[in-house]
């Protein structure tokens, strides 16, 4: 292509994606964050850094408990940190009744939601009845009941104004962005496969840990988060991030609904935590009443936090899995796996010892012919000019995508990069018209996928 036409057909597609937003005639003053019972530590994550546009106050609305201290002790250490120190001034409602406090005060504009999921979409849905706007943590649904609800309350923030959004971290991973823009380039990639359920096009897996260290130190786990009725089963809590990945790397900027999901299986296997481990991770010296029928050979807690599912969206078949270890070996972390399989290369993300357990892309070619060799270099040298540094170095199967460290700033900054896009929509009053159907689409996935489990 002439570079003519393609300047033409670049302003085109730009002028389409403008317009395809949804725009809300949003009145914002400053915007003022209400954190509600922040149980889990991507609440303080939130708030690593501070924002022009988000007030320094931030009212905290929770029960008496561990989990608030745990979170007020976050946000304290951010703000005496050496290194760019933020300066969150906290004010504290702590009772029985505090999200009834919150509705009946409003002191700010968006709702930050990260703890316990049991009410979770409740506390959703009656956020926005009141006209706030909600930035969630994942998942915002853990069975088909919330999900119903979840999707009434997106209609109910149309009508009412406001913007609802999950914290989907995993978009802004190097290794997934490039693994996407590469699957676009058909000159590199070719036609992503339609694939089999033996054989997907794209599969995704994650292996998480109990035991595990958070701004440098060893996180305390709420008790509630081994319960699978407080925190949701990993097929519907981890997997969130997998099936947002697939629909957001397979059909880029494209609308998706239910109708598009048949899902082929889905499975649930526990992991076991002995009494010992369970108090190393919550400093509880026993179980909970609420976790004793989880209970199995006296001791050992079983924990549904394993999960596949195989399932078909349009017409790509995807596989997504996720596994619970109680700890990872000396040296090592949590793990990503990814691949996508195109006519002409797959595109992998590897984590494992080969790699130093850090996330690493290859371009793994299918033909070997000297005009599709150099037809990769030549459109690499593009996508250099996007992401200046990267490269490709030889492999025995093709190449590696070789990324420079600025570009890796890790898991929880994703979390302020989350935060300002979703400061972004709010400001400007728009949102791109595929995010609220493929959220609906994502969730119908995980909790449909759960349904199935365990009916088998």
């Amino acid at each position: 292509m002439s570079i003519k036409p393609f300047l033409y057909l670049t302003i085109t597609l730009a002028l389409m994606v403008a317009c395809k937003t949804e725009t809300k005639k949003i009145s914002q003053k400053k915007i003022q964050f209400i954190t509600i019972d922040p149980g889990h530590f991507h609440a303080a994550l939130v708030q690593k850094n501070n924002y022009p546009e988000v007030d320094s106050t931030v009212h905290i609305y929770a029960p008496k408990g561990d989990d608030v201290t745990f979170h007020l002790n976050r946000i304290g250490g951010f703000n005496l940190r050496k290194e760019n120190p933020t300066n969150w001034n906290t004010i504290l409602y702590e009772g029985d009744d505090f999200f009834e406090k919150m509705l009946s005060e409003k002191k700010g504009n968006v709702v930050v939601l990260s703890g316990n999921n049991r009410k979770k979409t409740e506390y959703i849905n009656k956020s926005v009845l009141n006209g706030l706007n909600v930035l969630a943590d994942k998942p915002m649904a853990i069975n088909v009941d919330d999900f119903k609800l979840l999707k009434e309350t997106f209609q109910l923030a149309e009508q009412k104004n406001v913007f609802l959004y999950d914290i989907m971290t995993e978009r802004y991973e190097i290794t997934s962005i490039l693994q996407r823009e590469l699957s676009m380039n058909k000159a590199i990639f070719g036609e992503l496969e339609k694939g089999s359920p033996e054989h997907p096009a794209i599969t995704k897996e994650s292996v998480h840990h109990f035991y595990k260290y958070v701004s440098g130190n060893i996180l305390t786990r709420p008790p509630w988060f081994f319960d699978v009725e407080q925190q949701g089963e990993g097929i519907v809590d981890v997997t969130t991030h997998l099936v947002d990945l697939i629909q957001w790397q397979c059909f880029p900027d494209q609308i998706l609904h239910e109708e598009d999901v048949s899902i082929n299986s889905a499975t649930r296997t526990p992991t076991h935590i002995s009494k010992s481990e369970f108090e190393a991770i919550t400093k509880l010296d026993d179980f909970p009443d609420y976790l004793q029928n989880a209970i199995v050979n006296d001791s050992i807690l079983a924990v549904f936090c394993n999960g596949e599912i195989n399932y078909k969206l349009k017409d790509i078949h995807a596989k997504v899995s996720v596994k619970w270890n109680y700890m990872a070996p000396e040296g090592t972390t949590d793990t990503h796996y990814s691949k996508m399989r195109g006519t002409k290369a797959e595109l992998t993300i590897k984590q494992g010892k080969e790699q130093n357990f850090k996330p690493t892309l290859y371009i793994e070619i299918r033909e070997l012919s000297p005009a599709y060799l150099m037809n990769v270099i030549e459109e690499f040298k593009k996508l250099e000019k996007k992401y200046p540094g990267i490269s490709l170095r030889s492999t025995p199967l093709g190449w590696e995508v070789v990324i420079p460290e600025s570009y890796k700033n890790g898991h929880e900054a994703h979390f302020s990069q989350v935060t300002e896009k979703f400061i972004e929509y709010l400001t400007k009053g728009n949102i791109p018209e595929w995010e609220i159907p493929n959220m609906i689409t994502k969730y119908y996935t995980t909790t449909k996928a759960l349904e199935m489990a365990k009916s088998n």
